[in-house]
């Protein structure tokens, strides 16, 4: 890593960054797939360059400044295993940038795809006028849905205070702060009464096997926003238990379990799931009418 302070070109130090990334045990998967992509946005970032720049910025003289933080970014993310977002500080979803840090999970959900195109076809009610983000983290999900969803309000719930300072830092960097409300509740606890047209969730939803195995770089998130139990169900089945209660009749509910899929259709084989695919890729995410859930109501309670 020593000779990256000598790259003397935003071309070079892209080149000698992602040679030693293929060389690393470095673990691809909060934001980026592949070393080039990881590179790329490192050295961007290090050089105070936009995160869309095009091959025009190969030429670009390099600082000494900008390579010795090139270098000392590098090895925190190879010798310390530290997600590039955490390193950076910012994250991009949706199209929109967002503040992050360890208070929260870094963004990376394929529900980014479903908000954009504001949950159609699966959301067959009028224009949806109230949403819920539930365990919304750093608040990218509801955020991104407020954003791209100008008509409607949307409330983020979270049980952990410090993800939703995160969320408020977001709201606010984001001009959204007038249509959103940010709650501390363990699940629907603080919005007793309240109907939605969508409730939108990415609970922790990794089981104990799942926990146990993953790469080093997933031991800096927040331990609360990853393991939900031993299928990873735990939290999950709360939601499906109760989200009836919140939802209009033309309500549609979205929840993420990632690789848990599998013991959810095993859970509850009653529920007809609707399994989502992604042109972006993800999998692991379902959507549920309300119809549906108060339907099978009886054979959901806690």
């Amino acid at each position: 890593m020593n000779s990256i302070k000598s790259a003397s070109t935003v071309g070079e130090a892209l080149e000698q960054v992602m040679a030693a990334l293929q060389g690393s045990e470095a673990y691809y998967g909060h934001g980026t797939d592949n070393a080039w992509d990881e590179a790329v946005q490192l050295v961007l970032w290090s050089a105070g360059l936009p995160a869309d720049s095009d091959d025009s910025v190969l030429p670009l003289p390099l600082s000494a400044a900008q390579a010795l933080s090139v270098a000392e970014v590098l090895r925190r993310r190879i010798e310390e295993r530290v997600p590039l977002p955490y390193l950076t500080g910012e994250a991009w979803f949706a199209g929109l940038r967002w503040q992050c840090d360890p208070r929260a999970i870094i963004p990376r959900s394929p529900i980014a795809e479903l908000l954009q195109a504001g949950y159609r076809p699966w959301y067959r009610g009028p224009s949806p006028s109230r949403i819920l983000d539930l365990c919304c983290g750093g608040g990218c999900i509801g955020l991104a849905t407020a954003w791209y969803l100008p008509d409607a309000r949307v409330d983020l719930l979270d049980l952990d205070a410090e993800a939703l300072a995160l969320a408020a830092e977001n709201a606010q960097a984001l001009g959204l702060t007038d249509r959103v409300r940010l709650l501390q509740s363990d699940l629907f606890a603080a919005v007793p009464g309240e109907r939605y047209d969508i409730i939108v969730s990415n609970p922790p939803y990794v089981d104990d096997a799942d926990l146990s195995s993953m790469p080093a770089e997933y031991a800096h998130e927040p331990a609360l926003a990853l393991g939900s139990g031993a299928d990873g169900l735990d939290l999950t089945r709360r939601i499906l238990a109760r989200a009836a209660d919140y939802l209009q009749p033309h309500g549609l509910l979205v929840v993420e379990v990632g690789n848990s899929w599998e013991a959810l259709e095993k859970a509850f084989p009653q529920l007809p799931f609707t399994w989502l695919e992604f042109e972006h890729g993800g999998h692991g995410v379902c959507v549920l009418s309300a119809q549906e859930l108060r339907q099978n109501q009886s054979s959901l309670q806690e």
